[in-house]
Order: structure tokens, then sequence, then C-alpha cells
């Protein structure tokens, strides 16, 4: 007796998949039935934690993850690999960070912006053999945060305030201009602030949460910062990436906002952070120069009811909540440090 032929799964290309959006997102999609293909660069061989964090069966991970060495500068190996990978959906979420963009502003744009321009060639290429479909992440740095434009949604104007936010709103306006022109499947998602235990060091949500941590077991007394004053719109990362995924399975492209809708400062996240650990930030926070941007951006607020409407998300875990996860994740880091310094 002849058993008709399993469905092919759904098949995914995402680039940045070691950051903390991609391993999110490569999590949603496996959990999701999706053949996963991931480009990292040779540079982050060594920094596969957070595809070690997946949530899923080891089995199933070897099965339907495959990680590809690749540079979205690098157009003819791009466009090799995507082609050859025959993707179904396409994530676009490589970039650097915006505080380093101000140290390496060239390299910034030729990975946020000219990255961007590269996919979406091989995008249109792609679209001539099978339908696909494209996300660009964007970021609500591109709004750059000028008087009077809270909060901001899909109709606010971009005033830009760094490389990172230069080149993101050129990736931006290349979506569009690539989905007009050639009929593409292609979206935005203008992601405000969006943290998680897998965010990078670098970040300062992080440097605060890993900082109370380490302070509470003491393994440091200090914690040097920049602005703040600084007012951000902080989600999950985890809400957010199931955004980017709604998206692409709508009838039509379009751009969106994703956000809270909230805003607190820096100094609300320190509260927070350090009063999980009943400690006072004051005690142990000092303001250093050297974290300060050559541009600032005091405000930023999003207004994501289009994408409530329209993809029916919105955000299920607050901003105490996410400190929280933060804060008792780093606590964990910080006890086990302790632990192996007393048995050395």
């Amino acid at each position: 007796m002849s058993t008709a032929p399993t469905a092919s799964p759904r098949r995914a290309f995402v680039t940045g998949a070691t950051g903390q959006d991609g391993s999110y997102l490569i999590e949603l999609l496996l959990s999701k039935g999706y053949e996963v293909h991931g480009l990292v660069r040779r540079t982050s061989s060594m920094n596969r934690g957070r595809l070690d964090a997946i949530k899923i069966d080891d089995e199933l991970r070897k099965q339907r993850l495959l990680l590809h060495y690749g540079d979205v500068t690098d157009v003819a190996c791009l466009a090799r690999l995507i082609l050859d990978v025959q993707p179904d959906e396409i994530y676009n979420l490589a970039a650097q960070n915006v505080r380093v963009s101000f140290d390496n502003p060239l390299y910034t744009v030729q990975v946020g912006g000219l990255g961007a321009l590269n996919m979406l060639e091989a995008v249109r290429e792609l679209s001539s053999k099978k339908s696909v479909r494209f996300y660009q992440a964007g970021t609500s740095e591109m709004f750059g945060g000028a008087p009077g434009t809270a909060p901001q949604s899909e109709t606010t104007p971009f005033h830009p305030r760094s490389p990172y936010a230069c080149g993101k709103a050129y990736a931006f306006h290349q979506t569009v201009n690539y989905r007009e022109a050639y009929g593409l499947f292609a979206c935005n998602g203008i992601l405000f602030n969006h943290e998680s235990p897998r965010r990078g060091e670098t970040f300062v949500t992080r440097k605060i949460t890993l900082a109370a941590g380490r302070i509470r077991e003491g393994l440091q007394d200090k914690l040097f910062l920049g602005n703040l004053d600084a007012k951000r719109d902080w989600g999950y990362a985890q809400d957010f990436v199931e955004a980017m995924w709604l998206m692409l399975q709508q009838d039509e492209p379009d751009d969106y906002v994703v956000a809270t809708g909230e805003t607190h400062s820096v100094e609300d996240f320190l509260d927070v952070s350090f009063g999980r650990l009943e400690l006072d930030w004051r005690e142990h926070v000092e303001l250093d120069p050297r974290f300060l941007r050559p541009t600032e951006v005091h405000l930023l607020q999003g207004d994501a009811s289009k994408a409530q409407e329209k993809l029916g998300w919105k955000p299920t875990t607050s901003f105490a909540e996410l400190v929280r996860l933060m804060v008792d994740n780093d606590w964990e880091l910080a006890r086990r440090e302790r632990e192996a310094a007393s048995k050395a």
C-alpha cells in the first residue's frame, strides 16, 4: 500500500543567527516545524552560547538547524548560499550595535545598510525561481527621539543619530523600494529596544544586571555608566521575534512598529535591577563620560497599534518581569562564579 509523500518543512534563512534575536527566532521557527539555515560569521564561531540555549530537542536541532559560514557584506557568497538553500522566508537580523558604530562607522554601515541591499538583490534573484518572503530588522534608533515626536509610529519621520541608525534607515528605504519596484514580499520591522538574558554584555541593560549580581555576591563594587536619563521603550526579545514571524504570514507585505508603548529611564532600570537584590544602586554606580554617545537619543516610545490590529500581536512580558528574568539569570551566573573562585 503506497503512502502519500510527507510534505517538506518550510525553510527559513536567518542572518545574525548567533545574536540575541537570532537565537530566539530560530527557537520559534524550530518549534513551528521549520528547517532553519543560519548565517554566522567565522568570527562568531566561538560565540555559540545563545544557540546552545535554544530550548529544543537535541536530535531535532541536528536535523532542522544548519549553520553556514558567511557575511552579508560578501555579495557573491550570500547570493550563492540563498540560491542553494532556496528558503521560503528570509530574516535579515545582521547588525552591529549603536555604541560600537561610533568607533567603527564604515563597517557598521556596510553590514547594516549595504548588507541589506545585498540581501535584497539575492531575494530578487531567488524570487524569479520561487515565492520567497523577506524580513528586514529595522530599529527605533532610526527615529532619533527628536523632541515632540513621541510616541513614534510608522508615519513618524526618521532622524537617525548614529552610524548604526543611518545604516538601518538606508536598509529600511531600500526594502520599501524593492517591494514597490519589483513586487517583492518584503517587510520592515521597526523594533524598539528588546532585552533578555541572552542580551550582549556590552548593552547597558545587561551591563546593569550582570553588575547587580556580581555586586550582590561581592565580586565587584562599582558599575560605570553614561547617561542615566535616557528613556527607552523596553520589551522582551522572545515576544518581539514572534512579531517578525507574524509579518511574513500576512497576505500583503507592510512595515510595522513593534513596541510596548511604555517608556522607562536607565535610572528606572537600575532601581528595579538593584532592588531585586535588595541593593541601593546609588552606592555602586558612577558616571563615566566615556560611555556617553557623541549624539544622544533621549526618548524613544513606540506606538504598536498597527501591529496589534493587523498582526494580532501584543507584548506579554511587563518591564518589571523582564528585568526580573535578566537579574535572576545573572545573579545565578555570579553565584557560580563566586563558587568556582572559592574552589580555585
